[in-house]
């Protein structure tokens, strides 16, 4: 789509909008390698839209860039998931280091208290994107583990967005089972979003 023409020439996606890239799937994934070239060939080509993808892969990115990369490209986002404290511990430091001009922490599905501290992330992510597990077997999200990384945000002067509750959510002590078409307007009634 981001390279495809109206008859009359103009590009189908308007300057400016934001490319959700991969989303039902991850950028870095083996699969991807075939044509991750050609995608990365569009994002140059479209600079004047900003391209956002979520990763776990992370670890992928040094073997999977384009060599004219740089620090990154500037219409490009790339966000890493971390949804426990062994992940952050594996894939902060490298996502930190790594040449990416946009980052945006994705603590989702959060199904443990995750201490970034450590991490300084006042001094290199944009924003932080927490939220519960979705589906029959989703593991609980604790309000608690939510506040402590608002609340960091705060400290550090980091954009902080609570998407979604999940379908288990724990808050003062109870358990509330959360309809999938209520998790994201009950996460937004907590009116805690930066």
């Amino acid at each position: 789509m981001p390279v495809q023409k109206k008859r009359s020439g103009e590009y189908r996606i308007p300057s400016g909008t934001l490319v959700y890239t991969c989303f039902t799937s991850d950028f870095f994934v083996e699969d991807a390698d075939e044509w991750r070239a050609e995608a990365w060939a569009m994002m140059r080509l479209r600079s004047d839209l900003h391209f956002m993808m979520i990763t776990k892969r992370i670890d992928r990115l040094h073997e999977t860039k384009p060599n004219d990369w740089g620090d990154g490209y500037d219409n490009v986002t790339i966000c890493c998931t971390i949804e426990n404290q062994d992940r952050a511990n594996y894939r902060l430091p490298i996502y930190k280091t790594a040449p990416i001009k946009h980052k945006i922490l994705i603590c989702e599905p959060l199904i443990e208290r995750i201490d970034l501290r450590c991490y300084n992330i006042g001094s290199w992510a944009e924003q932080v994107v927490a939220g519960g597990e979705s589906g029959y077997y989703a593991r609980p999200c604790n309000f608690d583990w939510i506040m402590e990384l608002r609340n960091l945000c705060v400290e550090n002067n980091v954009s902080f967005w609570f998407k979604q509750t999940g379908a288990k959510f724990i808050k003062d002590g109870r358990l509330y089972n959360i309809k999938r078409q209520f998790q994201h307007s009950q996460a937004k009634r907590a009116g805690i979003n930066l």
